[in-house]
């Protein structure tokens, strides 16, 4: 069988084979597809006829449903010829089944989808019939007059074996395949004997001749094909292979050494090397030469040479290097070319990144606006500043860093700028006008070798930033016109990211302005705790991070910290409306929790009314709502620290001992989402305690989380008696401040201090008028023992007012404290929640003169409330306080003080 008649007899046979298989295989599946699609039918039409039977729904809500429904399950399982009718309730447990044995047992099958009103048709193996066999179950729902479903049908048949068809129709396949064979072999005789007429009875030695010399496919080829044998003979050369080594006509059957070739090409065809992908030089011809022996492949000992003209594809290709060559640096420019938003940075990678693959050196200069992030004006182009300088070392002192460059107009690089387009001056030495700027710097240039340039000015949305100039020196070939094209691709490309660098610089310096004027550049004079402070940004920008010192009465103080989301502009300005708001309320004397309410309800305001504008405008969304503070008070007289945090991170104690702590706060959402109330928590810290508050950028970063952060606070924090704020502040920041934060830091430590109760001076007074002025008489000795006898009238005469007040309109019990700091505060404290309010009286109203007359003795004074009721406060100077301006005597204005002879 090894001719060709023979192969395609046996080719054949295996077909028809093939083809007999086929039409079992897919009689078979024929089958077996009808009969599951008959099963499908017949389940589905059983079940829904005996789910529609009437008397259906009586009979499952009858007290024994079993009783009525097997004998018609039955009786329509034996109509339908199905295996079995199954009725169950709507958890599955069976009313019916064949073999009565599992009835009241659960139901096996998807019910899910019957449950909520659809037909449910599937393949089982096993249960409800437990023969083993694959069958089709179909379940239906049974709907009551109100469309619920209250029960379910299931019917199923055994999917029956298809081998009877088979059996049937196999003979006739079998006969087509003996038929098929038949005809095979009667054309495998006709092919045999066609093919012996075609080729005219030729031996195997002739054919072979003709598929060793395939004449018309290697004179159809646009390559040059030569064989030669083991003795160098030419037995073929077709006709591209005749013009590419100018061969004659007969050259065939000619040794190759008498066909006068050159000397390198009948040295190629005598050596017995194989070659791949040589470069042979044949006459003005460039030749990719092939050679391989022909032996080794069941021809004739010798070898086959090929030769492929490249002259032409030799120069495109170079020129396609080239090319590929500048998409390739122009696609390494976009990735390395502003991978930061810093103009310095970003010029120095445009004149890294084209050196040396298309200058040897470059020089970038920008204009003097551009790196402050202005908009350069037309009249300043001639003015730049040497920002960049790559390539050749030698070409740094002459063109040094940060000089500014100012050029002459008959320079290469001043008629860029003007013209907006690249110049070339292709040869330095020939051309003056680039020499004219500077002359002993430009023939310094000449001496290093440089003898090209190309300068193109930097130009993005039509604003000239500045000038990049390309180098080639020594051996590099100079610029040509083409390259023109290149360098204005490549520069201006940069120049979009220097100005968007330029552009993030002057929003970047906005931002840091804005937000530097509403952070609090000094500290406010305090007796209550010692402050340290840092505040770092972002690198990706300022963001709205902030911190407060608030001098409250009573000597106490509010610390606050916050972070505003986002960066820029308007986290800036954000921060300095919520910092303005906390301020405001904390002038109201209000608890933590008060004043966090009040600041929730302003921020939900805030993104209110923006949403309504944001709607109207079509702007972005710049929602305030997610904004976090930490609010707290300390009180210096009792120690006591009450907080109250809206979704901010706790504070951390370190203790005068060196030990640290996390205290308890309760977390409240972040402000602006409302909703749920805000809850403190109280603190007794003693004296020389550090509270360190801080936002989520001095824990959290893209590489650790708060966890971490927390951890790496301790460990920086404990440890460490005896430390000042402000070295706290130091280990805190040492400690865990990230390489490249991404988030503002706001870190603030108040060191705790407490009142000398030799300070304070607290009496206790009884509900009566005439306890006035006995307690009127200890505070004064009071006074003179502190030394503050020049204020003492004006304060006896403010506390009388005050404790009057306490006892006639207030409740019991009144106190009253006096504080001595950096001013003198009067507290009177009753158990009443009225507050007194300023006016002024008319000549004929018999009071309300009072509180017009405290006002005018005292620096300041007010009311704050407690959950007993509420403290009337005064703060003087200690010395040379206040006094009326008016020609009366204190003595006189004040002495409607004294009228009552109670006092």
């Amino acid at each position: 069988m090894r001719s060709a008649a023979g192969q395609v007899f046996i080719l054949q046979i295996v077909v028809v084979l093939l083809l007999v298989v086929a039409a079992v295989t897919a009689l078979v599946l024929q089958a077996d597809r009808g009969s599951m699609r008959e099963a499908q039918r017949q389940t589905l039409t059983a079940a829904e006829s005996f789910a529609n039977a009437p008397g259906m729904v009586q009979a499952l809500r009858s007290q024994d449903p079993t009783a009525v429904l097997q004998p018609r399950a039955e009786a329509a399982r034996k109509r339908a010829g199905v295996d079995f009718i199954v009725v169950t309730d709507t958890k599955g447990i069976r009313y019916t089944q064949p073999d009565p044995r599992f009835i009241g047992k659960k139901f096996i099958g998807t019910i899910g989808p019957a449950l909520q009103g659809r037909t449910v048709i599937e393949q089982v193996t096993g249960p409800p019939l437990r023969t083993g066999k694959r069958s089709v179950q179909a379940i239906v729902p049974v709907f009551d007059a109100r469309g619920s479903v209250v029960g379910l049908v299931a019917a199923g048949v055994t999917i029956q074996k298809v081998s009877g068809l088979v059996d049937q129709q196999l003979p006739i396949i079998l006969a087509a395949g003996v038929g098929a064979l038949a005809v095979a072999g009667t054309g495998t005789g006709l092919v045999t004997r066609r093919l012996q007429r075609q080729t005219h009875g030729m031996g195997p030695e002739e054919m072979t001749r003709m598929y060793d010399h395939h004449d018309a496919v290697l004179h159809a080829v646009r390559e040059g094909v030569l064989i030669v044998d083991s003795d160098r003979r030419l037995l073929l050369a077709n006709d591209e292979a005749q013009r590419l080594l100018d061969l004659p006509v007969d050259a065939e059957w000619h040794i190759a050494a008498d066909l006068k070739l050159d000397e390198e090409t009948a040295r190629l065809l005598a050596s017995d090397e194989p070659i791949t992908d040589g470069v042979h030089l044949a006459g003005d011809r460039l030749l990719a030469v092939n050679k391989r022996p022909t032996a080794p492949y069941g021809g004739r000992a010798g070898w086959v040479v090929t030769l492929r003209d490249t002259t032409e594809l030799a120069v495109v290709s170079e020129r396609a290097e080239v090319a590929g060559e500048r998409l390739k640096l122009l696609y390494d420019a976009g990735w390395r070319v502003g991978t930061t938003l810093d103009v310095v940075r970003t010029a120095e990678e445009l004149s890294e990144v084209a050196v040396p693959r298309f200058a040897d050196s470059v020089i970038v200069d920008l204009l003097d606006a551009v790196l402050r992030g202005q908009e350069p004006a037309r009249e300043t182009h001639r003015h730049l500043r040497r920002i960049a300088v790559s390539g050749e070392q030698a070409m740094r002192p002459l063109h040094p860093l940060g000089e500014r460059i100012t050029y002459s107009p008959a320079t290469a690089q001043m008629r860029a700028l003007e013209s907006g387009r690249a110049v070339l001056v292709a040869n330095l030495r020939e051309a003056s006008d680039w020499q004219e700027q500077a002359p002993e710097r430009e023939h310094g240039v000449l001496q290093l070798g440089f003898h090209s340039l190309v300068t193109v000015p930097l130009q993005a949305r039509g604003v000239v930033l500045g000038m990049a100039t390309f180098w080639r020196s020594h051996n590099s070939p100079p610029f040509e016109e083409e390259d023109l094209s290149f360098a204005e691709e490549l520069s201006a490309r940069a120049a979009v990211t220097i100005d968007n660098a330029r552009r993030f610089t002057r929003e970047h310096v906005t931002a840091v302005t804005l937000q530097r004027s509403l952070l609090p550049r000094g500290l406010p004079e305090q007796d209550a705790v010692e402050v340290a402070w840092r505040y770092l940004p972002a690198e990706a920008g300022v963001g709205g991070d902030w911190f407060d010192v608030i001098p409250l009465s009573g000597a106490r103080v509010a610390l606050v910290v916050g972070d505003v989301v986002g960066h820029g502009l308007h986290a800036a300005a954000t921060m300095g409306r919520l910092r303005t708001a906390v301020h405001n309320f904390s002038a109201l004397d209000l608890a933590p929790e008060e004043l966090l309410a009040h600041v929730d309800e302003l921020v939900a305001r805030i993104d209110s009314e923006e949403g309504t504008a944001e709607a109207t405008d079509a702007s972005e969304d710049e929602s305030v709502t997610g904004a976090t503070c930490l609010y707290a008070i300390y009180d210096p007289v009792s120690g006591r620290c009450t907080l109250a945090r809206a979704g901010h991170p706790g504070p951390t104690v370190v203790y005068p001992d060196g030990t640290v702590s996390e205290p308890d706060v309760p977390a409240s959402p972040p402000l602006g989402v409302g909703g749920h109330p805000f809850e403190t928590s109280e603190l007794h810290l003693p004296e020389g305690s550090h509270l360190v508050l801080y936002t989520d950028g001095l824990l959290e970063d893209r590489d650790r989380d708060i966890g971490t952060g927390l951890n790496l606070l301790h460990r920086a924090l404990e440890g460490q008696a005896g430390r000042t704020p402000e070295e706290t502040c130091q280990a805190a920041i040492e400690g865990t401040l990230p390489a490249h934060p991404s988030d503002d830091i706001a870190l603030m430590v108040a060191g705790t201090r407490l009142f000398d109760p030799s300070k304070v001076a607290e009496w206790e007074v009884p509900s009566d008028p005439a306890a006035v002025a006995p307690v009127r008489a200890e505070c004064g000795a009071r006074l003179r023992e502190w030394g503050l006898e020049d204020i003492a009238f004006a304060t006896e005469l403010v506390l009388s007012e005050l404790i009057t007040n306490a006892i006639r309109y207030g409740a019991p019990p009144v106190t009253v404290r006096l504080l001595r700091h950096r001013s003198l505060v009067c507290e009177v404290w009753d158990g009443s929640s009225t507050s007194p309010h300023l006016r002024l009286a008319k000549t004929t109203d018999e009071g309300g003169r009072g509180l017009f007359l405290v006002a005018q003795f005292t620096h300041r004074w007010g009311t704050r409330y407690t959950p007993d009721g509420k403290v009337i406060w005064t703060e003087q100077r200690l010395h040379g306080g206040t006094a009326p301006t008016t020609d009366e005597a204190p003595a006189d204005l004040l002495l409607i003080q004294f009228d009552d002879p109670e006092l």
